[in-house]
C-alpha cells in the first residue's frame, strides 16, 4: 500500500488554517483562510481526484474531529469526496480520542509510526493523509511516505504549522506531475529519491556513509 499525504500549502511553507479562521488556530496563529481567495474548479477537479483513489485515510484528531463536523451532514450520494469520507475506511491517530464513530473508523495508539507501515504492508491502494500537521511531520521524518501532493498558493503568511520543519530530515524529489490552476496555485506530485548531501547519500529518509 503506498502512503500518500496531501497538503495545502503557502508559498512560505504553512498548512495550518487553510479553509478558516477557526479551523486551527493553535499557536496564535491569525491568518486562517488563506486558501479561500484562491479556489476554483481547478482546485476542486484535483481534490476530487485525490479522493476518488484511495483505499483509506489516515488523519490526526483534530483534522479527523474537523472533517467528521463538515463531510457527515454532507449525504448527497454524488459527492464522490464526501461518500469516500463517510463511508470509507479511516484510520485516526489519538491517544486521548476514547472512540472513533465516524463510519468505518479505526483509532491508531501509541507506537503509530509502526502501525501504519504494518497498515502499509498489509493492503493495497493508496493510503492518504489529508493535512494532519503533526502526523504528516512525523510520517516524512520517518520515511513511510512514497508520495506527495502538494498545492502551493500564491500567498504568504509568515509564521505557522509547516509540512517540512527545520528540523526535517533533508531529501530529494522526482517530479512525477506538476500544473498550475487558474487562480495560480501550483500543483506538484513528487516522490522522494536519493541526493547527494553534505557528503551523505540521502534516501528515503536514512543516511548511509559514502
Amino acid at each position: 500500500m503506498k502512503l500518500i499525504t496531501h497538503t495545502f500549502l503557502t508559498l512560505d511553507g504553512v498548512m495550518q488554517g487553510p479553509g478558516g479562521a477557526e479551523e486551527d488556530p493553535s499557536g496564535g496563529f491569525g491568518h486562517g483562510g488563506w486558501l479561500v481567495p484562491f479556489s476554483d474548479a481547478d482546485m476542486g477537479t484535483i481534490v476530487e481526484s485525490w479522493f476518488a483513489r484511495t483505499e483509506a485515510i489516515l488523519l490526526g484528531r483534530n483534522t479527523y474531529e474537523m472533517m467528521r463536523a463538515y463531510w457527515s451532514q454532507v449525504t448527497d450520494p454524488a459527492n464522490g469526496v464526501a461518500t469516500r469520507l463517510n463511508h470509507g475506511r479511516k484510520y485516526v491517530v489519538s491517544n486521548t480520542l476514547p472512540r472513533a464513530d465516524w463510519g468505518d473508523s479505526t483509532v491508531l495508539r501509541g507506537d503509530v509510526i509502526g502501525q501504519v507501515a504494518d497498515i502499509k504492508k498489509g493492503g493495497r491502494g493508496e493510503l492518504q493523509v489529508h493535512g494532519s500537521a503533526q502526523l504528516a511531520q512525523s510520517l516524512h521524518a520517518a520515511g513511510l511516505i512514497d508520495e506527495y501532493r502538494l498545492l502551493a498558493f500564491p500567498v504568504t503568511v509568515g509564521a505557522g504549522k509547516r509540512l517540512f520543519t527545520d528540523d526535517a530530515p533533508p531529501r530529494g524529489y522526482d517530479l512525477l506531475e506538476s500544473r498550475t490552476t487558474r487562480s495560480g496555485a501550483v500543483y506538484q506530485v513528487l516522490a522522494p529519491k536519493a541526493f547527494e548531501a553534505g557528503g551523505l547519500t540521502v534516501h528515503d529518509g536514512r543516511e548511509a556513509a559514502r
